[in-house]
């Protein structure tokens, strides 16, 4: 299988203002004008496949796998690790892999999984709570690579942190 993480522009962690964050490419949440070109779509096969390897290393089961579906701009497994439902959640456009405790309409509850961040993180930008519950201020918004597309959904929709700009639910 391909590693995903070959194919990343520049996303560097970096420090500002003390704080994790992350520096996000032109077309993470899937926002784009016409006369820009189109996202690019991540391989939603090598997911599911990779779930489901993973999660049955880890005596875990796989309950469901999801793919975009319209809102949302993310893949989405529902796994059962240890009587404990997690959520494994995959960026539609680039490869940054999260892990949640619960995902519902444009509120998502990131959480750290080190056992599958472990196991992902060959394949994946694996993002942790550091970075996604990073704030978004307009200081920070002025150093991402997002268009003018994003920054219009960005405005409308007022995200409070990273998270909620690599994985969102805007329309």
């Amino acid at each position: 299988m391909a590693n995903g993480k070959d194919n990343l522009p520049h996303t560097n962690l970096c420090e500002m203002g003390g704080e994790h964050s992350m520096n996000l490419p032109n077309g993470v949440t899937g926002f784009y004008r016409a006369e820009d070109s189109e996202p690019r779509s991540l391989n939603g096969k090598q997911f599911k496949q990779l779930c489901f390897d993973f999660v049955s290393r880890i005596r875990g089961r796989v309950i469901s796998i999801s793919p975009p579906q319209y809102p949302a701009n993310f893949y989405c497994a529902q796994v059962e690790i240890s009587k404990e439902l997690i959520y494994i959640l995959l960026n539609e456009h680039y490869p940054y892999l999260t892990f949640a405790s619960s995902v519902e309409l444009g509120d998502i509850k990131f959480i750290d999984v080190p056992a599958l961040h472990a196991l992902f993180d060959s394949f994946y930008q694996v993002t942790g709570t550091a970075v996604l519950n990073t704030s978004v201020d307009q200081s920070s918004l002025l150093k991402l690579e997002l268009n003018s597309a994003e920054l219009e959904q960005i405005a409308y929709w007022k995200p409070e942190t990273i998270g909620q700009i690599i994985f969102n639910h805007w329309d």
